[in-house]
């Protein structure tokens, strides 16, 4: 069961930003665009939420290893391409949920409540940019 703390005009205005968006936006594009909603919104109030929102499990943070989080309002099990050249990330459907019973042929005794799945590579504006004139996928 989730915690769920006391809403908040604020913590609505960023979760329902969030579910709008596909592009995986970072805390200052947030921040940017709930301003637009609510003016005197500060960027720390929008941290705070997103970090909120993220512990109960009411959005995603995606930690890329380079460059800012960036924030999923998709909670539904999927996972995620990432460009290694410009950075987008891309939603690709779910894989078939399959029970794990051992990592890399090593007993696990533990519970798993959930997996996150990346893939890396050239999204397909990167891609086309390294291939030679008239050559089509």
């Amino acid at each position: 069961m989730r915690n769920r703390s006391k809403r908040s005009k604020q913590r609505d205005s960023i979760q329902a930003f969030l579910a709008s968006r596909h592009d995986h936006p970072t805390a200052e594009t947030v921040y940017l665009n709930i301003r637009e909603q609510i003016p005197n919104i500060s960027l720390a109030t929008v941290y705070r939420n997103l970090s909120l929102l993220s512990e109960q499990g009411e959005i995603r943070k995606i930690s890329i290893g380079q460059g800012p989080d960036r924030f999923d309002g998709n909670t539904e099990p999927h996972s995620h391409f990432i460009c290694r050249e410009c950075g987008t990330i891309i939603d690709l459907a779910a894989e078939p949920a399959l029970p794990v019973t051992d990592m890399d042929g090593h007993p696990f005794d533990g519970k798993i409540d959930e997996h996150v799945t990346c893939y890396y590579g050239l999204c397909p504006t990167c891609l086309k940019k390294t291939l030679p004139a008239g050559n089509i996928l």
